[in-house]
């Protein structure tokens, strides 16, 4: 029988995010966002704007935060428009519009979360 190697073990509090679950963790941020009084839908956002949101919805559910491109990447399956901007241009190299649609789903998701 061979041992795991430490580095191969899970860590006490790491949380394996599968696609169903990163897509609710992107609901709730969009919505959070929404609930703060920032307008979501039909407008081109630096995705280091959603950031945030997203920093607080991770906190919520307790998982990891997420990079920019899981970010982008989840966001795109959801229906966003992403963009990717060249380096030079930003830190966060994204750019997002979320669709009307897509906004009062999440607005959806924050309101039965609360």
């Amino acid at each position: 029988m061979k041992l795991k190697s430490y580095e191969d073990q899970p860590e006490l509090f790491s949380v394996d995010i599968s696609g169903r679950t990163a897509e609710i963790i992107a609901l709730f941020a969009l919505g959070d966002f929404q609930a703060r009084g920032c307008k979501l839908a039909g407008r081109e956002l630096a995705i280091d704007r959603l950031r945030g949101a997203f920093r607080r919805a991770a906190e919520q559910f307790g998982a990891e935060e997420f990079s920019d491109e899981r970010i982008a990447a989840v966001l795109e399956n959801l229906g966003a428009a992403v963009r990717r901007v060249p380096n030079y241009v930003a830190k966060h190299p994204f750019r997002v519009i979320v669709g009307q649609d897509l906004a009062d789903r999440a607005k959806a998701q924050i309101q039965s979360s609360t």
